[in-house]
């Protein structure tokens, strides 16, 4: 993958400016990006938004924040029942990690989420992009968040190519902290929007350049739009896989109120040793808790 030389780099300065105007006027109006949203209400969203789009997390977050408007509230839970009100958002893991970073939140910072970086990384289940998304979303500080989107839109105005690496490398990481505005506010307001850009204009596949703010800045569009030199994107799929027998496993058990015998986990789905690994996966993960008369239910601990 050959990426443009830096004269061909469009000055980071010439990029702010239009990059917020154009967020400031098309964004989108999502909860935790009100006035009233607080970091925790940032926090839930960052947790349901990996891999999964803005249509489906809406439902669910809000009925999560009505439920545990605070991190205390949902620490108090068992944590099956994080993983029973995650609903089939996919990934469930991730609602395991989010109780347990409410748990270390109520424990060691008195139920308010950390403003300090160091503190929110320190965090179970908080990597490097959720820190930074945190710190700059909720509390107006200056981070390179780079998500998906954010990384796409660097990739095609700085890079010149048309889809950044399959995993984010340090001369990723690099740039964008050379593409931050100075102050802080004004460097968060520049990750939202890029991150905006990325999902709404710049997208994966038909991005619209007639509606970018900067396609005349554009390094990939001014290149020609260079098809993609790397290895081949593959395109995720479902059906058939572990994924959905998980999902289906999962499904029986959110919907019970009790124990679930193991015979109505084998009706949902026929092949029973992809079946029996799905099901043991779901232990491993703590999504799954077996009980000694052989039913199962979500974990209480």
């Amino acid at each position: 993958m050959t990426a443009m030389t830096s004269t061909q780099t469009p000055p980071a300065a010439s990029l702010h400016t239009p990059v917020i105007g154009w967020f400031e006027q098309h964004a989108r109006d999502l909860p935790w990006r009100r006035p009233e949203a607080g970091a925790w209400s940032v926090m839930v969203s960052e947790f349901m938004l990996q891999q999964t789009p803005v249509s489906r997390v809406l439902p669910v977050y809000e009925q999560w924040l009505a439920r545990w408007p605070r991190p205390a509230d949902l620490a108090a839970e068992a944590p099956g029942e994080a993983v029973r009100a995650w609903g089939r958002l996919g990934y469930p893991r991730r609602a395991l990690r989010l109780h347990g970073a409410a748990q270390a939140i109520t424990e060691r910072h008195g139920g308010d989420v950390p403003s300090e970086h160091a503190q929110l990384l320190a965090l179970p289940g908080i990597g490097e992009y959720t820190a930074a998304a945190v710190a700059s979303f909720a509390y107006g500080q200056r981070h390179a968040v780079l998500d998906t989107n954010v990384r796409r839109v660097f990739a095609r105005a700085a890079s010149g190519v048309q889809y950044p690496p399959n995993a984010t490398t340090a001369a990723e990481r690099k740039l964008a902290r050379a593409l931050l505005p100075e102050e802080d506010e004004r460097a968060a307001r520049w990750a939202a929007a890029t991150m905006e850009l990325g999902a709404l204009v710049c997208t994966a596949r038909n991005e619209d350049c007639d509606r970018c703010p900067i396609a005349s800045r554009c390094a990939w569009r001014l290149a020609g739009k260079p098809p993609h030199q790397g290895p081949p994107r593959k395109g995720q799929t479902y059906a058939g896989t572990d994924r959905q027998v998980r999902g289906r496993l999962l499904a029986v058990l959110r919907d019970s109120v009790s124990p679930v015998a193991q015979a109505a986990l084998d009706a949902v789905w026929e092949e029973p040793v992809q079946r029996a690994r799905a099901l043991d996966g779901l232990v491993a993960d703590g999504l799954v808790e077996p009980l000694a008369d052989g039913r199962y239910r979500l974990p209480l601990s």
